[in-house]
């Protein structure tokens, strides 16, 4: 979650939620871009004996099985990287939390992958609402992320997936959502 705050007042809350139009989704779907691309030029000048790449000669590897393997591995790359280039720009992940004391719900909206649920949202009321939780699990793979504890439901997640927050940045996001809503924080 980043805690960029479009609308905050004392009646509503609404915080972005960043998805997959992330800097480091940019640059490894543009590196996957430009390696498989090579990888399929080196494979189709090698089958054609006429160079397509400017900085290296091609041509002189064999077809069966070199040129042929690079082809397949530039196809495969070429797939990923369409992968992560529709992933950035249906922006999988990304969404919004709004916490509306007007109306008396919770909404948490999130894009998904598309077909049949490519919108995923929760709404609940804000009296169901029980407690904001935090989760911190430190190692070789950090995880830090606020829940959102509602009454008959599993803990929905509130936070991005991917990088960690710090946690002074999720220690202050807990407390001013828990303290808007007037529910206990736990976990710290």
């Amino acid at each position: 979650m980043t805690a960029e705050t479009i609308s905050s007042s004392d009646r509503v809350l609404r915080q972005q939620v960043l998805g997959s139009r992330r800097l480091s989704n940019y640059f490894w779907a543009t590196v996957v871009s430009l390696g498989a691309t090579g990888f399929v030029l080196a494979g189709l000048s090698s089958y054609l004996h006429k160079n397509l790449l400017p900085f290296a000669d091609p041509t002189q590897l064999i077809f069966v099985p070199q040129g042929l393997v690079m082809g397949l591995y530039g196809t495969a790359g070429i797939l990923l990287a369409l992968y992560l280039w529709m992933m950035i720009f249906l922006d999988v992940g990304g969404g919004y939390n709004e916490f509306n004391k007007e109306t008396g719900f919770v909404k948490i909206f999130r894009w998904g992958f598309p077909g049949k649920n490519r919108q995923i949202e929760i709404s609940s009321r804000t009296e169901d609402v029980q407690s904001v939780r935090v989760e911190i699990q430190e190692g070789l793979n950090p995880k830090r992320a606020l829940y959102l504890r509602i009454k008959g439901r599993r803990d929905i997640p509130l936070t991005r997936v991917g990088q960690p927050l710090s946690l002074s940045e999720l220690e202050n996001q807990g407390a001013a959502l828990a303290r808007f809503l007037a529910v206990p924080l736990e976990g710290l």
